[in-house]
């Protein structure tokens, strides 16, 4: 039998991201970057006291762009006369600003549909593994605000691809799935060799080694259409960090492209494209959006109605119309067809 200790089994993402956002809104005077690597659920299981958590504080910051990409509003708290000092700065997450609106209120029979939801949570909001990691904060002396931490949610929701990815990149067993790009009639089948999963701009995409080309390509995992599959064939490992080159690669593309459009203020848009993209001033009409895909983000601005006026680009504009004519367009159509009752009769 061999001695060697083995490698803890690594945390899925969204469980380390729920786990995050569970300490930093369980205190009021915020965490430092050591205290979070060292007691949180999905960093402490690879944190070495003794030093050598580079790759470890690497993803803690990767973490802190996606939660706050989410909506999360994730503060920095500077120590007295040591500005700049990443050890000695303290996260959180002010409650205030993470809790409903006060003129928000829900029903007897709201309420007993929010808990019927809760029941799909599997070990209600808090597992095991999260409520051993408030377990430890509380022994720093940080006490969870209990009402809160019991509306926490547990975030399963992810494409049906993403499971045999991340299992193929444990692995490291290169896969073939197939993927549809926008404005092709059919998908094409891609053979890669994953190297990381990450998320951006909340959405989860695959890093990974293009087998055709031979070059490192990134796929939008609700664009992967089919089954994934391995293909029976491995490939070696290597040091290199690919979700920090991932999200490197991402941010590149997003920071080239920019976007102009007009919110109504108070509505669901302002709010929401405002949390997202750092705009405080709730009066400001005008966002200048960065992007990865002008059909992705066609979408989303499609959704908000009139809520939203696209300025810039062109190719957006015309994205964004076409979609919205492509609604009208259906609704004359479902508005014309022959009532049931009238097809009966004739």
């Amino acid at each position: 039998m061999s001695s060697a200790r083995e490698s803890p089994k690594p945390v899925p993402v969204e469980e380390r991201l729920f786990s995050l956002v569970l300490a930093l809104l369980a205190t009021q005077t915020g965490l430092t970057k050591n205290e979070i690597l060292s007691t949180v659920q999905g960093y402490r299981q690879q944190y070495s006291s003794g030093g050598g958590n580079a790759s470890l504080e690497r993803q803690f910051e990767r973490d802190k762009d996606n939660i706050r990409e989410l909506g999360v509003p994730l503060e920095t708290i500077e120590q007295p006369g040591e500005p700049g000092n990443n050890q000695s700065m303290r996260y959180r997450i002010p409650k205030g600003a993470y809790e409903l609106p006060t003129d928000v209120r829900f029903t007897p029979a709201e309420l007993s549909l929010l808990s019927l939801a809760a029941t799909v949570w599997r070990e209600g909001s808090l597992s095991g593994q999260s409520q051993r990691a408030m377990t430890k904060l509380r022994s720093l002396g940080i006490e969870p605000d209990e009402p809160i931490i019991g509306y926490a949610p547990r975030l399963r929701t992810r494409e049906a691809s993403f499971e045999p990815l991340d299992a193929a990149l444990e692995r490291r067993s290169v896969v073939a799935f197939p993927y549809l790009k926008p404005g092709e009639a059919r998908p094409r089948v891609r053979t890669v060799a994953p190297l990381a999963l990450v998320q951006h701009e909340g959405r989860w995409h695959l890093y990974a080694t293009d087998r055709t080309v031979d070059e490192p390509r990134t796929f939008l995992l609700s664009r992967i259409v089919g089954p994934v599959k391995p293909t029976g064939e491995s490939f070696p490992a290597d040091a290199r960090d690919h979700a920090a080159d991932a999200i490197d690669g991402l941010r590149r593309v997003s920071s080239s492209q920019r976007a102009l459009v007009r919110v109504r203020p108070g509505t669901d848009a302002a709010a929401r494209l405002g949390n997202r993209y750092g705009v405080s001033d709730t009066e400001r009409t005008e966002l200048t959006i960065p992007y990865l895909d002008h059909h992705i983000l066609a979408d989303e601005l499609a959704g908000f109605g009139p809520e939203v006026v696209v300025l810039d680009p062109p190719a957006l504009v015309e994205a964004v119309a076409s979609r919205l004519e492509l609604v009208v367009a259906r609704h004359r159509s479902t508005d014309d067809a022959p009532h049931p009752e009238e097809t009966a009769r004739g």
